[in-house]
């Protein structure tokens, strides 16, 4: 991250933690919300059912977080709307 930041590089991420440490944009499932349905899923194998038989599903919540420093960092500077859409501003 310190080297797309020194070399002015947006860089986007798959999870927040990568924002928190420094990162500019991410966008990716709500991991939370993913390790709830893979219990949801052991459950279901525990008690019976076959695993080729359980429907594929996608993570029911994505989250996109910026920070702002970084933003600022690489010369960026993002449109409101986008901001506004943000489920976490980092300042």
């Amino acid at each position: 991250m310190a080297l797309a930041v020194r070399h002015a590089i947006p860089t986007i991420y798959f999870q927040k933690e990568f924002v928190a440490a420094g990162g500019l944009i991410s966008y990716g499932p709500h991991f939370a919300d993913g390790y709830r349905q893979a219990g949801i899923y052991v459950s279901r194998i525990l008690n019976g059912e076959e695993p080729g038989e359980l429907p594929i599903v996608q993570p029911p919540k994505f989250e996109m977080v910026i920070n702002l420093k970084t933003d600022e960092g690489v010369g960026r500077s993002d449109p409101p709307m986008l901001l506004a859409t943000a489920d976490e501003v980092i300042e």
